[in-house]
């Protein structure tokens, strides 16, 4: 459980109308005053239904980010191979600018399993699928890396749809794959959120029960 015993009151969630991001903001609510960047108005009325205080802006479009009063920014934002622009770099690098203006005093940015490092942790047909797509996330985790802000990047495998699991967990070892739930996503970073121990932190989130290979597990305890 949750408890907002850290130096944020209001926590900004970038990508909060479906997936990751939704379970993100649901989960963050009963303890912080939580905002979701939103660029259409489809999810309004379902967020202020869960007490999430829609804000209208678009990551693309740096003049619309306003960051004054935000305490913390998870951003789960990003698109698909064929989309023609994704906002994986250009949406978080200008998300990250904005928070380093507004004197943002913690980012969490979720990216993939592939990024940087984890490279090594997918076959051969995921990056080609998925390459386009990693290479921007990978951009944008760099740009955190540089900004100055305190951070922790996570990234998740596999995403599925289903409910949370329990079994989540997160890991230092990049070479590490597998799939998760959504919901255990979200339930990890909400962790690494209020724990001073996933500061500056890179780390890979899976489900105990659907690693793609048999590995010696090194749990990181946000």
């Amino acid at each position: 459980m949750l408890e907002s015993l850290t130096p944020f009151e209001t926590v900004l969630v970038a990508g909060a109308s479906r997936g990751v991001g939704r379970e993100i903001a649901r989960i963050l609510q009963p303890n912080f005053t939580v905002k979701a960047l939103l660029r259409s108005n489809i999810a309004v009325n379902e967020l202020e239904v869960l007490g999430i205080q829609p804000i209208m802006g678009d990551a693309m479009i740096p003049e619309q980010l306003d960051l004054s009063g935000i305490d913390a920014v998870i951003s789960t934002i990003g698109g698909l191979p064929g989309d023609i622009k994704r906002a994986d770099d250009e949406g978080n690098r200008n998300l990250i600018d904005a928070a380093r203006k507004a004197g943002v005093k913690k980012f969490v940015l979720v990216t993939s399993i592939g990024c940087g490092d984890s490279v090594v942790a997918l076959p051969p047909r995921a990056l080609e699928a998925l390459g386009a797509v990693l290479e921007d996330k990978e951009k944008a985790e760099q740009h955190l890396i540089d900004s100055g802000l305190t951070y922790t990047i996570v990234r998740p495998g596999g995403l599925k749809s289903e409910p949370a699991t329990g079994t989540g967990f997160l890991t230092e070892d990049p070479k590490i794959s597998g799939s998760i739930h959504r919901a255990d996503v979200a339930d990890l970073v909400c962790k690494c959120l209020i724990s001073d121990r996933a500061n500056q932190k890179i780390l890979s989130a899976l489900d105990r029960n659907q690693m793609f290979s048999a590995s010696e597990i090194v749990e990181f305890i946000p």
